[in-house]
């Protein structure tokens, strides 16, 4: 069994202080524009992964959603701010399927 020193972990930070103290509490315009840029950055690695899972090209997942590969490619590398129509296409032509929760 593992022993924790509690003296350490009292010291410990979540990982949300460290946020706060790099970017700002949430809701200021540092820490929006962080999130903003870490979601770019997920959804793009996912939709990157996903497509390789799948063995697609870039031209063939543009082909199935009726864009250039050039721009799946900029979507990819999170170099584009993409519509909410064509995260929902390109979900679809990499076969996910998307719900909202409250």
């Amino acid at each position: 069994m593992i022993q924790l020193n509690p003296e350490k972990v009292a010291k410990l930070h979540s990982y949300d202080d460290l946020l706060d103290k790099k970017y700002g509490k949430r809701g200021t315009t540092t820490r929006t524009i962080f999130e903003e840029k870490a979601m770019v950055a997920y959804y793009s690695d996912f939709f990157k992964s996903r497509r390789k899972k799948l063995r697609l090209t870039q031209r063939q997942l543009a082909e199935r959603v009726g864009k250039e590969r050039s721009y799946i490619a900029h979507i990819e590398r999170g170099k584009t701010d993409m519509q909410l129509s064509s995260f929902i296409s390109i979900s679809n032509a990499l076969g996910l399927r998307l719900s909202l929760q409250a």
